[in-house]
């Protein structure tokens, strides 16, 4: 009897040959970066370096001039309806949260659930309320932004990232606006995060965090990637000189 052939498995994200100018200044450069499903990649690299517009590039918050973007099985800008399902299939979280100043925690959950996907109310909030609970925050639901402290506001964003399903979650420096003590309420739910499967892309400095939890190791400079490794190769014998550099001033 024939074997019938396998279909491959897809990759989370596959970004081939990508090019990106502010004018004349030339942001990413060539940058190729395959990202299996279920893999964490962290991303680093000194300020200036690219990397929080490569993961803006993922969900179309950036438009690039060459090379290609694919999410699972889309490749963005081929088709204006499939890349939409693919951007809602991606969760992102940012520096500054985000969050709409005027609505409870619990109504900045379930804004997204209601207005895109149709959700009727007590759907939305049972959903909102379960992934409130995921990051430790339930008893805030009813709270506003600005009562809340920035580690729980971050929590807030990586729950209503979470309330849309994202088969991707992609983090651009999650903890830099946080106070010291706080950062590790927010690394925290993030490593659940992993231990849990969910496939993300970070952007940070946090090198304990890349330590535990990365699958991988991406190095940054000047709009390319450098370097690319597991964690214990990263850290132990850098390859490449710009990545020893950066390790000895962020380390020491």
């Amino acid at each position: 009897m024939p074997q019938t052939a396998k279909t491959p498995a897809v990759h989370a994200v596959q970004i081939g040959a990508l090019n990106k100018w502010y004018g004349t200044f030339h942001v990413l450069r060539d940058v190729s970066l395959t990202v299996p499903n279920g893999s964490r990649i962290v991303v680093c690299g000194p300020s200036g370096s690219g990397k929080s517009t490569l993961i803006r590039c993922l969900n179309g918050l950036e438009a690039y001039q060459q090379g290609t973007v694919t999410l699972g099985a889309t490749r963005l800008g081929e088709n204006a309806r499939e890349t939409t399902l693919a951007r809602r299939q991606t969760g992102m979280v940012f520096q500054n949260f985000n969050l709409f100043p005027h609505l409870t925690v619990l109504s900045n959950c379930t804004l997204a659930l209601r207005r895109v996907l149709g959700m009727a109310r007590h759907e939305a909030e049972s959903l909102a309320r379960h992934h409130l609970e995921k990051v430790r925050i339930p008893e805030q639901a009813n709270k506003y932004p600005a009562q809340l402290s920035g580690g729980q506001q971050q929590r807030v964003a990586i729950a209503r990232a979470l309330c849309m399903n994202p088969r991707l979650m992609l983090f651009d420096e999650p903890t830099s606006a946080l106070d010291p003590e706080m950062i590790k309420e927010v690394l925290d739910v993030m490593t659940g995060l992993a231990n849990e499967g969910m496939t993300m892309i970070c952007v940070t400095h946090e090198m304990g965090f890349a330590r535990e939890v990365a699958d991988q190791v991406v190095f940054m400079d000047q709009g390319s990637i450098v370097e690319q490794a597991s964690p214990s190769t990263f850290f132990t014998t850098p390859g490449h000189p710009r990545a020893r550099s950066f390790l000895n001033t962020l380390l020491h």
